[in-house]
């Protein structure tokens, strides 16, 4: 654990966890303060950043992080992240997850779309979720190929990401090349192990934390709807999985049994604890070292990906074609 993680750690269990422990939601007061304390990331040299807003009824309502010059990304044949942000569904915005995405976005050097979806509790589930679905589409209609996409995100994203690749598989929608997690919230009931034995020892969440958030995006939807609480859906033919989270988590379980049921159902899934990391600990980047090797290591995966599920395609198309 480097310096500048365990100093991560020290100004979250001082400046976050304390807002986990009381009693209530403040939603309003959880989007002031990221607001206030969001340090945005120069656009790398040679990158533009082109915003979306919902203007005549855009399905992209987000950030492009793009090459300067290059075509448009959806069209051009090179791979494209679809990045959904954390923030538990309440708060964050692709603002306050620049540095996950440039940083993807650099190391790939691939396009990045980082989805400006609908927050609860003014739009409570499914909005998030339809919001990601209609992303997804739009790219595929404006010419992406599905085996060029990875769908990403962390925390509360991550688990939208992994509920958006059942939500598609289910609906016969063509599935991507990828799914990339990083601490993914997947069980909105908090049943897992680590809510119980990590309290204390996660710098960012109290336990009892994560029921409460949870009632913010649920309403009156019951927790371990699968779509909602991806842990509980049926994970067979989802595209390959790669996940992260941090040995001290609270939502460790969360990426634990996930990466158990997708393995069990013959989805290809790498799980990857890393010692005494805080929660989504890449949005650090590139001030913590391990922030960074996690950027790389999550990069390397979407090039083996899109490769991969280039390749199949290809083989498949020869195939159909004798």
């Amino acid at each position: 654990m480097s310096w500048q993680s365990a100093l991560a750690c020290w100004f979250l269990r001082r400046q976050f966890r304390p807002q986990t422990l009381k009693p209530r939601i403040d939603v309003e007061r959880a989007r002031a303060l990221t607001a206030k304390r969001a340090w945005t990331p120069d656009v790398p040299h040679g990158w533009r950043l082109r915003e979306l807003d919902s203007a005549h009824g855009n399905a992209l309502r987000g950030e492009w992080i793009e090459r300067v010059g290059s075509a448009s990304p959806a069209s051009s044949g090179q791979s494209t992240v679809l990045y959904c942000h954390g923030g538990g569904y309440y708060f964050c915005s692709p603002r306050t997850h620049r540095s996950i995405v440039f940083g993807l976005a650099t190391r790939t050097n691939a396009p990045v779309f980082s989805l400006d979806y609908r927050l609860a509790p003014e739009h409570r589930f499914p909005a998030a979720l339809d919001d990601a679905i209609a992303a997804y589409r739009q790219l595929i209609a404006e010419g992406a190929a599905p085996e060029s996409i990875v769908i990403a995100g962390d925390s509360a994203g991550g688990g939208l990401a992994l509920a958006a690749l059942v939500a598609l598989r289910d609906a016969g929608d063509p599935m991507p090349a990828g799914g990339l997690l990083f601490s993914p919230w997947t069980d909105l009931a908090a049943t897992g192990a680590s809510i119980v034995d990590n309290d204390g020892a996660d710098p960012m969440f109290s336990g009892p934390a994560i029921a409460r958030a949870a009632k913010v995006y649920l309403g009156d939807m019951r927790a371990t709807h699968p779509y909602a609480s991806p842990l509980y859906a049926d994970l067979r033919g989802l595209p390959p999985l790669f996940i992260m989270a941090g040995s001290t988590e609270v939502l460790l379980d969360d990426s634990r049994r996930v990466a158990d049921n997708a393995r069990a159902a013959g989805v290809d899934c790498e799980l990857e604890v890393w010692k005494k990391m805080p929660h989504v600990w890449p949005i650090f980047a590139p001030f913590i070292p391990e922030a960074n090797r996690a950027l790389d290591r999550a990069a390397a995966f979407v090039v083996r990906a899109t490769s991969r599920a280039a390749n199949a395609a290809q083989v498949s198309n020869a195939t159909s074609m004798v």
